[in-house]
């Protein structure tokens, strides 16, 4: 007789362990919340002019809106709020049943990375920063925060840094991939220096807008499907940057994690700038090893949105070229298309390999405890 198993549930309870989630997303109830955590002088400019972003529509964010806040129609808090904005129905729906032991935040709303006004942008980023600290890891042990901060104002993401990690609680610093300059110039470099300094993680989570076509200059989009998918070149032209201008060599201890950008896509980076690498390697002095090594070994990678082939080996075969000591699992909890860790990876793994990426590769790269 023929049994066909779900890869996803094979495992079942011989290989439970304890989760760590890589990427968690709080919001804030209402735009009011944060003003206790604003200095008064950005109190009143928060209330009358707020955002003021780099963006090409005035009104609209170009992230799929197949439901409202992009997040699962169940996630809403009885309590009133939209997703992820209370704690105690995030336990009950999320941390809880899924036992979790340590989850990252990832505050995507509001944001700061991309403000006009760099003086607002860095106090906003000091407020949410605040906010994290005292509604959600003051409230809950298991949660760490990520430092928000001005990407395009490096002095001033230099000292929020050094601020949040004197406080502790914070596992990484949050950057996203789309700037205004490709993340490996050297204006960017005193982000990762701090980052290096301070033995803190720094974690790219996918998103920002610069003003500039997703498409490479191409136009904007047509579809929403399609600025989903750019999410993952986006990640794509920030590593070439990054490895390409020698920052992990200048940074030997810098950790970096890409975060919501699939990994499907990681192998077939890594062989092409290898040939480009051995073709323009007197252009490119400051990198001295070949980039493949550095996606595997430099770099980790968070599961969500798994990639699903048709052949779930294909998808085995991705996690063997990358390592599976580099890659992390994360839910995107409560966004539409979050992952259950119950079904999350369409392929058999041993209790080695389910442990390492459900659970320890998490706490190596976050320094959790």
């Amino acid at each position: 007789m023929t049994v066909d198993v779900d890869p996803r549930t094979a495992l079942s309870a011989a290989s439970k362990v304890r989760l760590v989630d890589c990427d968690i997303h709080p919001i804030i109830r209402h735009k009011g919340d944060l003003k206790p955590y604003l200095s008064r002088e950005w109190q009143g400019y928060h209330d009358t002019y707020g955002d003021f972003l780099v963006s090409p529509f005035a009104t609209a964010h170009p992230y799929p809106k197949p439901t409202p806040a992009l997040s699962r129609l169940d996630t809403w808090p009885p309590s009133g709020g939209p997703p992820g904005s209370d704690l105690a129905f995030m336990r009950d729906q999320h941390l809880d049943p899924h036992d979790i032991e340590f989850g990252v935040l990832q505050v995507l709303w509001p944001t700061a990375a991309r403000h006009r006004n760099l003086g607002y942008g860095a106090a906003l980023c000091r407020a949410i920063n605040d906010w994290q600290k005292a509604e959600w890891l003051g409230r809950e042990k298991r949660l760490r925060g990520s430092v928000m901060v001005t990407q395009e104002d490096p002095e001033a993401a230099v000292a929020e840094i050094a601020r949040c990690a004197r406080q502790g609680g914070f596992a990484q610093v949050m950057v996203v991939p789309r700037n205004i300059e490709p993340m490996g110039r050297r204006r960017y470099w005193p982000i990762f220096a701090a980052a290096e300094a301070h033995d803190i993680t720094l974690g790219c989570h996918v998103g920002g807008l610069n003003g500039y076509a997703v498409t490479g200059g191409a136009g904007h989009c047509s579809f929403y499907a399609e600025e989903k998918d750019s999410n993952g070149f986006a990640m794509e032209a920030m590593l070439t940057s990054m490895i390409f201008e020698g920052v992990f060599e200048a940074f030997p201890k810098l950790r970096l994690v890409a975060i919501e950008a699939g990994l499907g896509w990681v192998p077939a980076l890594g062989w092409r700038l290898d040939e480009l690498w051995q073709r323009f390697r007197d252009e490119l002095p400051a990198v001295r090893r070949p980039p493949s090594e550095t996606l595997r070994e430099r770099l980790w990678y968070t599961t969500q949105p798994a990639d699903e082939p048709e052949d779930p080996k294909h998808l085995r075969d991705v996690f063997d070229w990358i390592g599976w000591d580099r890659i992390c699992f994360a839910s995107d909890y409560p966004h539409w298309d979050s992952d259950d860790p119950r079904y999350a990876l369409p392929i058999a793994m041993s209790r080695a390999e389910h442990r390492a990426i459900f659970r320890d590769n998490a706490l190596g790269v976050y320094r959790l405890s």
